[in-house]
């Protein structure tokens, strides 16, 4: 499967998101990033097991407004989205183990407020 995802820039980020229903990961990734490509290859191979996650991601060398928005240090990073809405920043080690009890625990609290 390709490791391309759809991606997203700060001309388009909030709106596309706001029309995305179900839950979205967001991942901010970038070329020269190694742990970035392992992310890639991971969610590659997961989001076929979970039909209603959907996944975007944004070049953080490029679009470096939303970067600062997110107030993303350090690569990569996760955000989840719910029905358009921001959800939360999303910590998770690099397996599916561990990626779905992040989803899981975090689906299951509360909203945080957006960055």
């Amino acid at each position: 499967m390709s490791e391309n995802f759809p991606l997203l820039d700060e001309f388009g980020f909030h709106h596309r998101l706001a029309e995305t229903r179900g839950p979205v990961l967001v991942l901010f990734s970038g070329a020269a990033c190694s742990a970035c490509r392992a992310w890639k290859r991971l969610l590659a191979d997961y989001l076929p097991e979970r039909p209603a996650l959907r996944l975007f991601e944004v070049d953080a060398e490029r679009s470096l407004a939303l970067t600062r928005e997110f107030e993303v240090f350090h690569l990569p990073a996760l955000f989840l989205y719910r029905d358009g809405r921001f959800h939360c920043r999303l910590q998770s080690e690099a397996t599916r183990r561990a990626l779905d009890a992040a989803l899981e625990a975090a689906l299951a609290a509360p909203a945080e407020e957006a960055p």
